[in-house]
């Protein structure tokens, strides 16, 4: 009986050297990570890798890619009926069952990227801004706000779960995930819930 292993198409392999680099890239970061680990890993050599990316920032932007789009396709859903309250909890829910479920994405999201002028929390707060801050916007217009403010709700809300996300996926694993979603979701639900069409002006202290 032959036990030659099954040449695998060009798709095929291309989704394996992604979800390889994706677990070196979540262990070690992109700048030590090493083409020739993720290539023995695989089975393949190096110029394999090269063919389907092109080179290590290649195969790390493709990997990035899909798991924004996984990401933000969470988040959209959670976001797309209900009330607002149960669109913004759904939102929090399906982004923390992210970073449980899939640690290795939510790692390579995190991390410094290769291009040192946009860091990876930068990168993810920006990107799920651009790609949900539609809904805000179409939410709070429809609530009686400005519109055009949308993007300074989205990005404040957005960071605060990405950096709560974060520090959980790091440090915080000690408290539960039902607990940091339902403390995060009230925090911001309570802020949406009481804000001001025409927040008070803020009076800086002059220093002496």
């Amino acid at each position: 009986m032959s036990t030659r292993k099954k040449r695998l198409s060009a798709a095929e392999r291309r989704a394996q050297l992604m979800q390889v680099g994706r677990t070196v890239f979540a262990e070690t970061g992109f700048e030590t990570a090493s083409l020739e680990v993720i290539a023995q890993r695989a089975g393949v050599t190096k110029p394999i890798i090269y063919e389907h990316f092109g080179s290590k920032e290649g195969l790390h932007a493709a990997i990035v890619e899909r798991e924004m789009d996984a990401l933000v396709t969470r988040v959209s859903e959670a976001m797309s009926e209900g009330s607002a309250r149960a669109r913004f909890e759904g939102a929090v829910v399906e982004f923390m069952t992210y970073a449980a479920e899939e640690p290795a994405g939510f790692a390579v999201l995190t991390r410094e990227t290769p291009t040192p002028a946009r860091p990876g929390m930068t990168r993810v707060i920006d990107q799920l801004t651009e790609r949900v801050g539609a809904i805000f916007s179409r939410e709070l217009a429809r609530a009686g706000y400005d519109r055009k403010l949308a993007p300074i709700y989205a990005t404040a809300l957005l960071g605060m779960v990405t950096q709560v996300g974060r520090w959980w996926a790091v440090e915080g694993r000690r408290v539960s995930r039902d607990q940091v979603v339902r403390h995060v979701a009230a925090l911001g639900w309570m802020g949406l819930r009481h804000l001001p069409k025409t927040p008070a002006r803020v009076v800086v202290r002059q220093s002496t």
